[in-house]
């Protein structure tokens, strides 16, 4: 019997990164405290920041892809970065399990749009469109972040809904995971789409379907227990709320083509 998705810690004392140390804690709304040393700058979304000591420097963080294509795929406009040695700590204002992912030379990861909270600087950051329609309807998304850990070891930290489980994949193995049920998935894990259609009992005369994205190993899967729509005013989240907005994210989707 393949082993079940274990869950992550939702409590760390005492983590490291490069240029970081680190800690997770809170029981209902969980915060990523930081203290830097200035060696290795973090950057993250404006609107996670939770606070700050005064002395710790705040810039811009570079982004590849340009403001039109962001704006239409609802995805954030800009990133900062935390530049100096000092503290800083981050939340995402929801309840839930903060969970760090750490990433050796060459590793990637995917990550749900609007859940990734910070990263280190090595780390590259990028994002890509969601392949398949019922993905995008039913997973309540368009995009997915990329990070890549280029040259040396990093961390990103994601922000899940519920509680985080992790299911790490043989080669080969395979998992089937509600749409909105994933938060992150190596770049090693190849994700397909099943749908299953029901033409009898209570469902005779409808077209009710059950859809599923199947993971196939190497690698890992990160689950999260509470499928959650962000509220309007999340960067582009507020756009799937309404008709307009997904129509924005499907225009952002096709200039990304």
């Amino acid at each position: 019997m393949p082993e079940a998705p274990q869950i992550l810690p939702t409590q760390i004392t005492q983590g490291t990164a490069p240029g970081v140390n680190y800690r997770l804690e809170g029981e209902l709304v969980p915060v990523l405290h930081m203290a830097l040393d200035g060696r290795v700058p973090i950057y993250f979304e404006h609107h996670v920041l939770l606070w700050k000591y005064p002395n710790l420097q705040i810039g811009l963080h570079p982004l590849k892809k340009g403001l039109k294509r962001r704006a239409f795929g609802g995805m954030p406009l800009l990133l900062l970065e935390a530049q100096s040695a000092g503290e800083i700590a981050f939340s995402r204002d929801a309840p839930g399990h903060i969970v760090a992912l750490h990433l050796q030379a060459g590793d990637g990861i995917m990550v749900r749009e609007h859940q990734f909270l910070a990263a280190t600087g090595g780390v590259q950051y990028d994002y890509g469109r969601i392949k398949g329609f019922a993905n995008m309807m039913y997973g309540g998304g368009f995009f997915v972040d990329h990070f890549m850990a280029a040259d040396h070891e990093g961390v990103v930290w994601v922000h899940g809904y519920g509680n985080v489980f992790e299911k790490r994949l043989e080669a080969g193995e395979t998992i089937d995971i509600e749409p909105g049920g994933w938060l992150f998935r190596d770049h090693s894990v190849q994700m397909t789409q099943e749908v299953y259609g029901f033409k009898t009992g209570l469902l005779g005369g409808g077209a009710g379907n059950l859809v599923f994205n199947r993971f196939t190993g190497p690698g890992r899967v990160g689950l999260q227990s509470m499928y959650y729509h962000p509220p309007a005013g999340q960067g582009g989240a507020a756009a799937r709320e309404g008709g307009g907005s997904l129509l924005g994210g499907i225009v952002g989707g096709l200039l990304d083509n």
